[in-house]
Order: structure tokens, then sequence, then C-alpha cells
């Protein structure tokens, strides 16, 4: 399969027309690889480090989940971070493609994937986009967990450095119906509280949206943005093998930015 045919097959899944205004989905960078038999690492953040990984491997293809062009840079110069991406795809024949919020969106995207990994039942979007297509995923768990069963359901599948929660006087509470939201989902806290979710797995966090949970009668956990949104990195690998690419492989140099002093 050539680059722009698995472009083709990811786009008809997850178009990027359905990104949001302020986000950037699509080709990053693309140096002229469409037509070149593909060669895929797939990462959470495209960063240097994965930019010399890819060309330790010799892919042509960096499929990241996080843009690499959030905004237009005003300049490009040496010793930058974005600068020397581009200097080395351009040097090396390596296109940087981007899907964000598409496929924040889609089923088997970030959000649906996590509802898989904690085996919700009867899943619906938090918040509806388009037919088939939306931000998050509430459903119930079957059978119920205690809030004590489930954070530790959390911690063994998603491994976070770090476990946030709402303050609780009962980790032995009934938990039976979960949000979740990879990435940072603070903002649809209010959404989730109106679909009756009792917890709310999601990440990037502020002290005063504890807060807002906690009066929303809303257990908030945060895992961290690179726990909640790696899964969906995986599971993309495994799509894409199962279209018999001649090489695809999850990234090793992917990593989370945030380190906690023990």
């Amino acid at each position: 399969m050539k680059i722009a045919d698995l472009i083709t097959w990811f786009e008809a899944w997850a178009n990027p027309a359905w990104c949001e205004s302020w986000d950037n989905c699509g080709w990053q960078i693309e140096p002229g690889v469409l037509q070149e038999r593909v060669r895929v690492l797939v990462c959470l953040t495209p960063t240097l480090a994965v930019m010399h990984e890819a060309i330790a491997v010799n892919a042509n293809l960096i499929f990241a989940h996080h843009p690499l062009i959030f905004t237009p840079p005003k300049c490009l110069r040496n010793g930058e971070a974005i600068a020397e991406m581009a200097r080395l795809a351009f040097t090396h024949n390596i296109g940087i493609y981007s899907a964000h919020t598409n496929f924040d969106q889609v089923e088997d995207g970030t959000a649906d994937v996590l509802a898989q990994i904690l085996e919700l039942k009867q899943v619906t979007p938090i918040l509806p986009t388009q037919p088939g297509l939306g931000y998050g995923r509430v459903g119930c768990l079957q059978p119920s967990m205690t809030l004590q069963e489930l954070l530790k359901a959390i911690q063994i599948r998603l491994a976070p450095p770090n476990l946030i929660f709402s303050p609780t006087a009962n980790l032995q509470q009934t938990i039976s119906r979960v949000a979740v939201l990879g990435g940072s989902g603070a903002s649809f806290i209010s959404a989730v509280s109106k679909a009756g979710a009792q917890a709310y797995l999601t990440s990037d966090c502020k002290f005063h949206q504890f807060q807002e949970s906690r009066d929303r009668n809303l257990i908030l956990i945060d895992a961290g943005h690179y726990a909640t949104e790696r899964p969906a990195c995986d599971r993309l690998v495994q799509k894409f093998q199962s279209l018999n690419l001649d090489w695809v492989q999850l990234s090793q140099k992917d990593e989370d930015f945030r380190h906690f002093f023990a």
C-alpha cells in the first residue's frame, strides 16, 4: 500500500474536516512521499526523539495523534524544535500526519478505546457532534464496581504514573455509570454530569475543576494525558496491521512529559 492509499483509507474513517476550528489535523509535513510504499511509525506526540526513531527504523511516515503545528509559526530558526523536525523530515523524506479532534470523535478513537478498556456497556457519546460521532463516551459498568475497584482497574489497565481523584468519604460506594474522555476533558464536566455519570475519567484537570466536579456530585479521575490517549495509538497500529502494510510499529520513544518525584 502506498502512503496516499493509507491516508485515503484513514480519512474515510476519520475525516480531517471534522476537526475543531482551533485544531490542525491532516498533513503537517509532506515532503513528497505520497507514492512511496508505507513504512509507518505511530506515536502520540511528534517529537525530535520520535523523528530520530523514525530515521533509525527507516520509516517514511510518522502518524501522530497530536499535531506538530497548532498555530502557524512566524519563522523557522536553527535550534528550534519545529524547524529541526521540518529539516529532518525533508532531509530523510519522512512525512508527518496528525489525526487529533477528528480521531477523538470516531468509533475506535481515543474515547471509544478508553470505554472498551473499562468494558463499559450501552456506550454513547458525552457530546454528540453528528450521527455516529461525538466527544467522550459514557456507559454502564456491568457488574457495578466500588470506587476503590474502579480506581484499581484504571491503575492496572492504564498504568498512569499518578492517579488523582476527587475527595470522597466512601471508597466503597457503588459505581455503575462512568464517563471517559482521553486527554484534556475537564471542560466537559457539565455535560458529563447531565449524562448521569457517577465518575469521569479524563486528564489535565485543574484545582477548581475538582471543586466543580465535587459540587456536582461527580467523582473526577485524572489519569494523565499520556495514559488516557496512548492506548488509542496502540489500537491504530492494530488497525494498520490489518491492512497488511509493509511495516508498521508503535513508537518506543513516545513519552509522558510529566515525571513525579517519589
